[in-house]
Protein backbone atom coordinates (compact mmCIF):
# COMPACT_ATOMS: atom_id res chain seq x y z
CA UNK A 1 0.00 0.00 0.00
CA UNK A 2 1.29 3.44 -0.95
CA UNK A 3 0.23 5.93 1.73
CA UNK A 4 -0.25 9.49 0.54
CA UNK A 5 -1.18 11.38 3.69
CA UNK A 6 -0.19 11.37 7.38
CA UNK A 7 -2.24 13.16 10.05
CA UNK A 8 -0.92 13.21 13.59
CA UNK A 9 -2.07 14.31 17.01
CA UNK A 10 0.24 16.86 18.65
CA UNK A 11 0.37 16.69 22.46
CA UNK A 12 2.27 13.59 23.66
CA UNK A 13 2.61 12.57 19.99
CA UNK A 14 4.49 15.11 17.84
CA UNK A 15 5.58 16.84 21.04
CA UNK A 16 6.52 15.24 24.34
CA UNK A 17 4.39 17.47 26.56
CA UNK A 18 0.71 18.29 27.09
CA UNK A 19 0.49 22.04 26.44
CA UNK A 20 -2.54 22.50 28.69
CA UNK A 21 -0.51 21.05 31.57
CA UNK A 22 2.37 23.44 30.89
CA UNK A 23 -0.02 26.40 30.83
CA UNK A 24 -1.65 25.29 34.07
CA UNK A 25 1.69 25.19 35.89
CA UNK A 26 1.88 28.96 35.34
CA UNK A 27 -1.56 29.40 36.89
CA UNK A 28 -0.59 27.35 39.94
CA UNK A 29 -3.00 24.54 39.01
CA UNK A 30 -0.57 22.20 37.30
CA UNK A 31 -1.10 19.08 39.40
CA UNK A 32 -4.89 19.38 39.29
CA UNK A 33 -4.96 19.85 35.52
CA UNK A 34 -2.47 17.08 34.84
CA UNK A 35 -4.71 14.64 36.70
CA UNK A 36 -7.70 15.63 34.54
CA UNK A 37 -5.58 15.33 31.38
CA UNK A 38 -4.52 11.78 32.22
CA UNK A 39 -8.13 10.75 32.89
CA UNK A 40 -9.34 12.31 29.62
CA UNK A 41 -6.59 10.69 27.54
CA UNK A 42 -7.34 7.30 29.10
CA UNK A 43 -11.00 7.66 28.12
CA UNK A 44 -12.29 8.03 31.68
CA UNK A 45 -13.66 11.56 31.17
CA UNK A 46 -15.55 13.28 28.34
CA UNK A 47 -12.92 15.24 26.42
CA UNK A 48 -14.95 18.40 25.85
CA UNK A 49 -15.96 18.72 29.49
CA UNK A 50 -12.44 17.91 30.65
CA UNK A 51 -11.04 20.58 28.34
CA UNK A 52 -13.48 23.20 29.61
CA UNK A 53 -12.52 22.38 33.19
CA UNK A 54 -8.81 22.65 32.45
CA UNK A 55 -9.05 25.82 30.37
CA UNK A 56 -11.07 27.43 33.15
CA UNK A 57 -8.02 27.23 35.41
CA UNK A 58 -6.08 29.46 32.99
CA UNK A 59 -8.26 32.54 33.50
CA UNK A 60 -6.18 35.64 34.05
CA UNK A 61 -2.94 34.46 32.46
CA UNK A 62 -1.37 37.07 30.14
CA UNK A 63 -1.01 36.33 26.43
CA UNK A 64 2.77 36.48 26.88
CA UNK A 65 2.42 33.00 28.38
CA UNK A 66 2.03 31.49 24.91
CA UNK A 67 5.58 32.24 23.85
CA UNK A 68 6.98 31.18 27.23
CA UNK A 69 5.22 27.82 27.07
CA UNK A 70 6.19 27.28 23.44
CA UNK A 71 9.83 27.57 24.52
CA UNK A 72 9.26 24.68 26.95
CA UNK A 73 7.96 22.32 24.26
CA UNK A 74 10.16 19.49 22.98
CA UNK A 75 9.45 17.67 19.72
CA UNK A 76 9.13 13.92 20.05
CA UNK A 77 11.97 11.70 18.79
CA UNK A 78 11.66 11.29 15.05
CA UNK A 79 9.13 14.09 14.48
CA UNK A 80 11.43 16.15 12.26
CA UNK A 81 12.67 13.09 10.40
CA UNK A 82 9.12 11.93 9.70
CA UNK A 83 8.09 15.35 8.41
CA UNK A 84 11.16 15.53 6.17
CA UNK A 85 10.58 12.02 4.82
CA UNK A 86 6.99 12.93 3.96
CA UNK A 87 8.12 16.11 2.26
CA UNK A 88 10.72 14.34 0.13
CA UNK A 89 8.32 11.48 -0.70
CA UNK A 90 5.37 13.65 -1.75
CA UNK A 91 3.31 12.48 1.23
CA UNK A 92 1.12 15.20 2.74
CA UNK A 93 1.80 15.71 6.46
CA UNK A 94 -0.46 17.49 8.93
CA UNK A 95 -1.57 17.73 12.55
CA UNK A 96 -4.85 17.99 14.39
CA UNK A 97 -4.97 18.64 18.11
CA UNK A 98 -7.03 19.44 21.16
CA UNK A 99 -4.17 21.82 21.97
CA UNK A 100 -3.98 25.48 21.03
CA UNK A 101 -3.06 27.55 17.99
CA UNK A 102 -1.64 30.33 20.13
CA UNK A 103 1.17 28.12 21.40
CA UNK A 104 1.80 26.14 18.19
CA UNK A 105 2.13 29.38 16.23
CA UNK A 106 5.35 30.05 18.17
CA UNK A 107 6.91 26.70 17.19
CA UNK A 108 8.48 26.73 13.69
CA UNK A 109 7.86 23.00 13.12
CA UNK A 110 4.12 23.57 12.96
CA UNK A 111 4.36 26.46 10.51
CA UNK A 112 5.77 24.08 7.90
CA UNK A 113 2.97 21.50 7.89
CA UNK A 114 0.53 20.96 5.04
CA UNK A 115 -2.47 20.99 7.39
CA UNK A 116 -3.08 22.15 10.96
CA UNK A 117 -6.23 22.32 13.05
CA UNK A 118 -6.27 23.21 16.76
CA UNK A 119 -8.36 24.78 19.48
CA UNK A 120 -8.18 28.50 20.22
CA UNK A 121 -8.13 30.01 23.69
CA UNK A 122 -10.35 33.04 24.21
CA UNK A 123 -8.45 36.24 24.98
CA UNK A 124 -9.77 39.61 26.13
CA UNK A 125 -7.69 42.72 26.78
CA UNK A 126 -4.48 40.72 26.70
CA UNK A 127 -5.53 38.02 29.18
CA UNK A 128 -7.05 34.56 28.93
CA UNK A 129 -10.73 34.48 29.86
CA UNK A 130 -10.79 30.81 30.83
CA UNK A 131 -12.86 29.93 27.76
CA UNK A 132 -12.36 28.34 24.34
CA UNK A 133 -13.32 30.08 21.11
CA UNK A 134 -15.54 28.19 18.69
CA UNK A 135 -15.65 24.44 18.19
CA UNK A 136 -13.76 22.19 20.60
CA UNK A 137 -11.72 19.59 18.76
CA UNK A 138 -12.69 16.22 20.23
CA UNK A 139 -12.41 12.74 18.75
CA UNK A 140 -15.33 13.31 16.37
CA UNK A 141 -13.83 16.56 15.10
CA UNK A 142 -10.43 14.95 14.60
CA UNK A 143 -11.95 12.26 12.40
CA UNK A 144 -13.83 14.97 10.48
CA UNK A 145 -10.58 16.83 9.83
CA UNK A 146 -8.90 13.64 8.68
CA UNK A 147 -11.61 13.40 6.04
CA UNK A 148 -11.23 17.09 5.15
CA UNK A 149 -7.45 16.77 4.78
CA UNK A 150 -7.90 13.62 2.67
CA UNK A 151 -10.32 15.45 0.36
CA UNK A 152 -7.88 18.35 -0.01
CA UNK A 153 -5.13 15.88 -0.93
CA UNK A 154 -7.44 13.85 -3.17
CA UNK A 155 -6.43 10.77 -1.15
CA UNK A 156 -8.82 7.95 -0.24
CA UNK A 157 -8.93 7.16 3.48
CA UNK A 158 -7.40 3.75 2.74
CA UNK A 159 -4.23 5.61 1.72
CA UNK A 160 -4.18 7.79 4.87
CA UNK A 161 -2.27 7.28 8.12
CA UNK A 162 -3.38 8.62 11.51
CA UNK A 163 -1.12 8.76 14.56
CA UNK A 164 -2.17 9.46 18.15
CA UNK A 165 -1.72 8.55 21.79
CA UNK A 166 -5.06 8.79 23.59
CA UNK A 167 -8.80 8.29 23.61
CA UNK A 168 -9.31 11.57 21.74
CA UNK A 169 -7.56 10.02 18.73
CA UNK A 170 -9.65 6.84 18.54
CA UNK A 171 -11.99 7.86 15.73
CA UNK A 172 -9.34 9.13 13.33
CA UNK A 173 -7.03 6.19 14.05
CA UNK A 174 -9.90 3.80 13.32
CA UNK A 175 -10.95 5.64 10.16
CA UNK A 176 -7.53 5.85 8.53
CA UNK A 177 -6.19 3.08 6.35
CA UNK A 178 -3.34 2.72 8.86
CA UNK A 179 -3.92 3.70 12.48
CA UNK A 180 -0.83 4.07 14.66
CA UNK A 181 -0.52 4.37 18.43
CA UNK A 182 2.62 6.24 19.50
CA UNK A 183 3.38 5.76 23.19
CA UNK A 184 -0.36 5.32 23.45
CA UNK A 185 -2.75 4.75 26.30
CA UNK A 186 -4.20 1.27 26.64
CA UNK A 187 -7.52 2.28 25.05
CA UNK A 188 -5.78 3.41 21.86
CA UNK A 189 -3.23 0.60 21.67
CA UNK A 190 -6.11 -1.87 21.71
CA UNK A 191 -7.67 -0.21 18.65
CA UNK A 192 -4.66 0.79 16.55
CA UNK A 193 -3.25 -1.29 13.71
CA UNK A 194 0.31 -0.70 14.92
CA UNK A 195 1.82 0.42 18.24
CA UNK A 196 5.24 2.05 18.46
CA UNK A 197 7.03 3.31 21.54
CA UNK A 198 10.51 4.61 20.74
CA UNK A 199 10.55 7.05 17.84
CA UNK A 200 8.35 8.41 15.08
CA UNK A 201 11.05 7.32 12.65
CA UNK A 202 9.45 3.88 12.99
CA UNK A 203 6.54 5.28 10.98
CA UNK A 204 8.86 5.87 8.04
CA UNK A 205 9.36 2.13 7.62
CA UNK A 206 5.59 1.68 7.43
CA UNK A 207 5.27 4.32 4.70
CA UNK A 208 8.09 3.19 2.46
Amino acid sequence: MKYRLVLSDVDSTLIQEEVIDLLAIHSGRGEEVSKITRAAMSGDLDFKEALRQRVGTLKGLPVSIFERVAAQVNLSPGAVELREFCRSSNVRFGAVTGGFYQVLNHIPFFQELDFLRANSLEVKDGFLTGGVEGEILDRVAKAKYLEEFAREANAPLAECVAIGDGANDLDMVNRAGLGISFRGKKILRASADVSIEESLTEVIGLLS
